[in-house]
Formats: structure tokens, C-alpha cells, sequence
């Protein structure tokens, strides 16, 4: 018999998902044809399928689903007795040759469809047809199995380093019993049993050292407060906050060369999500002007998860995030004044307790009851703490391969909550710092306009980082090059 207890966080996100806010992370792979290529210009599945089906061993996670504690209806990992890797590697394609457009728009319909919470949460749709014979991958999973940094685990499991084309010798696979009602029930029984002797190890380390114990939890009720505090606040209504999200989406996509991003870094100081943030208001003051609203009097906030993963839990799945909301400085008009007022903001934000109150309150979930953290999620997303999530994960330096296909660009996505109708998920991967940008489909139309803002934006940023540069040592400036922007206005991801 086997079975595994979600964590509270990871918990959180079932709870909260509904007909609306899909709880999915994912995404869009795109690859040169490499060695998969068939005479017909197809795609071979067959290894694809082979190939995933080698590595899914690594990854215990794919191959189980869903079942809950009766009463307290908690979720828990069990085996699935019925796992078909047909229904979860899924073969399309678009009319040849296939445009970034076209997949832009397909992708927008993939994201739109809530996973089946009755299987294993995730998908792969391999999708053919592109110019030039590339494919992509449109990858999706629960996020209740994983965040950014675990996905970047699952990444390089999936794929190789090397051109490698073979395909691995794997061990059979026999799923474990799942355990029946009563035995759930008593598996918790013995959990809440076994719940006192915790408390009374953790008194015990406090009154060893009673000093270090009333100074952490000052902290923690600190903490607490300041969480609240936030939550409290709303965030001002913007075109990208609807009161209510709808079930579609559109997704699209911007590259940044990573060398000019750090070169702004380098001249400006502060770090590449330094200027991955001061780009967003940019972006943001652009966008918002185009829809006839003025920046300068809105207190703009974006929610950044934080990875508070120890070194000893990497490969795992689940999410070990915690929550930093940055008030950003849309009043500001002048790039280098933009980035200024951003590190200063992240500098204060890493010195607040916001991180300390995540991990506070995900473990008092999980000494009481899930229904704890889901009701304070309900309850910050209800009053809007923050306009939007901007997430950025660094990934691999070097380029990948899947059976000898190299990956040319990778554009992540994360989920909207409830009356957040913008997400802004970021890889940077071999060069390439890969923008993917998630959208409600009626309360962002002109999706496109904000993609083309955020080339713009970073523009300004490296013209300001250019300028100063060469007026300490006088030289022949350098032309700043231009994003690559892959979503010009006519790429609008039409409706389903």
C-alpha cells in the first residue's frame, strides 16, 4: 500500500481552483526537427512517446493521481492503476507551414482547458507542422505538483545536455495498492496522534534556549502582522484587474538577448529581476497610456514568488515558494529613475518578513488543516493585494536536446488567479531570456500591444544603460539592439 500527503500549499491549489481559474503551470517548447524528423515530414511519436515513457521512472509524480482522507477530504498521492501514457502525450498539428501566430493561438486553447483532477496532472501536446520543420512541446501540469524551480528539475530530466538519440533501458512498472477509506482515515488518526509529541519536542528546544525562542517568535508575530497588513490593502483597479476572470486565455511570447539584460544589470548594479521588473513598468506605463490611463497616481503592485528551496530538496516536486508583493514605481517616467527605484524596492522587500510569514502560516497549515491557507489564498485574492505575478526562473546556460532535437526557445506560463486578468512567467535558457505572457481573453484584447510594450521598455532600459555608459568613457555608442519582438500586433491569439 502507498500513499503521500499533500503538503498544504500544494493542497491550496486544488482548493482554490474552479471552472475559471485554472491551477496549471506550462509551457512552450519550441525545437528544430533534429533526428525526429520522418522521410514524410513528419514527426516520429512513436520515439517521442518511447522516450517520455524512459524517463517517467524519475518522476514518480506522472504516473499517480488524486484520492482524499474521508471527512477531512484532504488530498494524497496515490499510484494509478489505470495510467495511459497515450492520454497524457498528445500528437497535433497545425496547418503547414505553421506560423508563431497559429501555435501562439493554439496555445492560448491548450491553456484554456482545465486538467482532468481524476488522472495524473499533466500533458504534453506535441505539436508539428511549424516552418522549417520544427515542433514544439505545449506542456502543462498542476500546480500543486510543481513550481518554477522544480519544473526546471523535471526539464532536465526530460531532456539531455548532450545530442544524445538513444533511448535508454527502463524498469518495468507495477503500481502499489492504493489504500481504501479506512485506511486513509486511520492513516490520519495516527498523523494528528503523533502530532502532540512534535509540539512538546518543539516547547522542549524553546525553554533549552527560552531567549532565541521569544525572539523568533516576535518575528513570527511580526511577520504575521505585516501579512495581513498587505493583505488588507487593495491594489488599484486596472484594465488588466476584472472582477472576474473567464475560463479563456491568450498566451504570447517575447525574447530578450540575456547578454544585454546583464549588461544593464552590470551598469546599472542590482540583478537581471532588477531589470526584468523596472522592464514590466515600462511596459506597464506604455500599456496603460494606450488605454487612456495615467500612470503617475496608482500604487501598481506585482506579486514575485520567492524559491525558498534548500539544496537537499532539489529534484523534488511540489512547491516550496513563498510570497514577496513589490510596489512598483509607475509614477517614474525616466528608465534609469525606473530601475533606480526598483532595487531599491526589492532591497527593502528581501529585508521584510514576507517570507517568514509564507512559511509561518504554510506550517500551521499543515499541523491543522488545509482549510486554514486556503481561506487566507480566498481572502488576499479577494482584496487584490497585488495587479499581477512576475516570475522569473533561471534555467540551463547550455542548450538541450530531446532525442537529438535541439530546444531553440522556451516560454513559460503561469496561472491567473481569480481577478488577475495578466501573469508574466520568465526562462532564461542558452543566451535567451524567454518572455511568456498568460492573459484572460476578453479583459485583455490587445494582449499583442502589452508583448510589443515589453520589447519597448526593455529598449528604453538599454539606451539609458548605453548612454551612461559612454559618457563616462566617450566613444562611438553603441546601437542598442532591438528585441526580437515574435508578437507584433497581428499576432493576436484568436478566439477558440
Amino acid at each position: 500500500m502507498f500513499y503521500e500527503r499533500l503538503t498544504a500549499l500544494d493542497a491550496s491549489f486544488i482548493a482554490i481552483e474552479d471552472v475559471n481559474t485554472h491551477m496549471h503551470v506550462a509551457a512552450a517548447l519550441i525545437f528544430e526537427p533534429g533526428s525526429l524528423a520522418t522521410a514524410e515530414g513528419g514527426l516520429d511519436m512513436e520515439r517521442i512517446r518511447a522516450y517520455i515513457a524512459s524517463r517517467l521512472h524519475l518522476i514518480p509524480r506522472y504516473r499517480q493521481r488524486l484520492a482524499y482522507i474521508p471527512l477531512e477530504r484532504h488530498p494524497v498521492w496515490v499510484d494509478d492503476d489505470r495510467f495511459n501514457l497515450f492520454y497524457h502525450v498528445r500528437h497535433t498539428s497545425l496547418p503547414r507551414p505553421g506560423s508563431e501566430r497559429q501555435l501562439k493561438r493554439l496555445c492560448g486553447r491548450i491553456l484554456s482547458q482545465k486538467l482532468d483532477l481524476s488522472k495524473p496532472l499533466w500533458e504534453i501536446w506535441v505539436v508539428e507542422g511549424l516552418s522549417a520543420g520544427r515542433f514544439a512541446l505545449v506542456a502543462k501540469a498542476h500546480h500543486c505538483m510543481v513550481d518554477g524551480v522544480s519544473g526546471i528539475d523535471l526539464l532536465t530530466l526530460l531532456l539531455s545536455p548532450t545530442e544524445a538519440a538513444a533511448i535508454e533501458p527502463f524498469p518495468a512498472w507495477r503500481p502499489r495498492r492504493a489504500p481504501n477509506d479506512a485506511e486513509l482515515l486511520m492513516g490520519e488518526l495516527r498523523r494528528r496522534a503523533d502530532m502532540p509529541l512534535a509540539v512538546l519536542r518543539t516547547v522542549g528546544g524553546a525553554l533549552g534556549n527560552p531567549l532565541n525562542a521569544w525572539e523568533s517568535l516576535r518575528e513570527k508575530v511580526d511577520a504575521f502582522t505585516e501579512f495581513l497588513g498587505q493583505a488588507a490593502i487593495s491594489a488599484p483597479e486596472l484594465p488588466i484587474n476584472p472582477r472576474q476572470i473567464g475560463p479563456h486565455r491568450r498566451f504570447d511570447w517575447v525574447r530578450l538577448d540575456l547578454a544585454q539584460v546583464k549588461e544593464v544589470k552590470s551598469e546599472f548594479g542590482g540583478t537581471v529581476n532588477d531589470v526584468v521588473l523596472a522592464t514590466v513598468v515600462g511596459a506597464m506605463r506604455r500599456y496603460l497610456a494606450g488605454r487612456g490611463v495615467s500612470p503617475s497616481p496608482l500604487d501598481f503592485r506585482a506579486m514575485i514568488p520567492v524559491n525558498i528551496r534548500s539544496q537537499s530538496e532539489r529534484g523534488t516536486l511540489g512547491n516550496r515558494v513563498a510570497q514577496m508583493v513589490a510596489a512598483l514605481p509607475l509614477a517614474e517616467d525616466q528608465p534609469r529613475r525606473i530601475f533606480q527605484r526598483v532595487m531599491q524596492t526589492t532591497q527593502a522587500v528581501k529585508h521584510s518578513h514576507q517570507v517568514e510569514a509564507t512559511e509561518m502560516i504554510e506550517e500551521f497549515s499543515d499541523w491543522t488543516a488545509t482549510a486554514v491557507l486556503t481561506r487566507l489564498v480566498r481572502f488576499a485574492a479577494k482584496r487584490r493585494p497585488y495587479n499581477l505575478v512576475v516570475t522569473n526562473v533561471p534555467g540551463p546556460p547550455v542548450a538541450l536536446y530531446l532525442l537529438g532535437a535541439r530546444l531553440l526557445e522556451s516560454y513559460p506560463m503561469v496561472p491567473l488567479f481569480s481577478n488577475q486578468g495578466l501573469g508574466i512567467a520568465l526562462f532564461s535558457y542558452a543566451g535567451g531570456l524567454y518572455w511568456g505572457v498568460n492573459a484572460d481573453w476578453d479583459a485583455l484584447p490587445d494582449l499583442h500591444d502589452f508583448v510589443e510594450a515589453i520589447a519597448l521598455g526593455f529598449e528604453d532600459l538599454y539606451r539609458a544603460a548605453t548612454a551612461a555608459r559612454t559618457s563616462r568613457r566617450p566613444a562611438r555608442a553603441a546601437r542598442p539592439a532591438a528585441a526580437r519582438r515574435t508578437a507584433a500586433t497581428s499576432n493576436v491569439v484568436e478566439a477558440q
